[in-house]
């Protein structure tokens, strides 16, 4: 396998779409990381040289603050991983929004290098939120879900 341009630039693309901060991929003798690196929240593109004078509104856009602020306390993810919300495709999830769940429960699994990680609350509550879809990969620290 070689990796040409197209296939480097279909790695971009997956991690713009999967939210990721970096692939690192290993064939035989070659090795390729793409990383997307954030400043201020934005990511780092290459822009035409018409484009500077629109990058400060853009930038001043995404960096306004948002309305909504979350209540009650995040679960976040311990590890980079996929979050699974059940202990099988076709269990019942762990957690629902607007199920009460005490310290200590299993709210839902990460898997990482094929182990399943249990994720347990570490505050007792309602789930008021859960924010990451089936199957979707998470990062370390990232929210999972918020308990009130």
């Amino acid at each position: 396998m070689k990796f040409d341009t197209d296939y480097i630039e279909k790695l971009a693309e997956i991690i713009e779409a999967k939210g990721l901060t970096e692939i690192s991929l290993e064939d035989g003798n070659q090795a390729i990381t793409v990383r997307r690196e954030l400043f201020a929240g934005t990511p780092v593109v290459a822009a035409p040289q018409a484009a500077p004078a629109a990058q400060p509104q853009q930038a001043a856009a995404q960096t306004a603050p948002k309305p909504e602020v979350k209540k009650g306390q995040p679960v976040t993810s311990p590890m980079v991983g996929t979050f699974y919300k059940a202990p099988s495709p076709d269990a019942k999830p762990f957690v629902e929004v607007g199920q009460t769940v005490s310290k200590g429960d299993v709210v839902c699994i990460v898997e990482a290098m094929k182990l399943m990680n249990e994720i347990e609350t570490e505050v007792s509550g309602k789930v008021i939120e859960i924010c990451v879809e089936d199957g979707q990969p998470v990062e370390f620290g990232q929210v999972l879900m918020y308990i009130e």
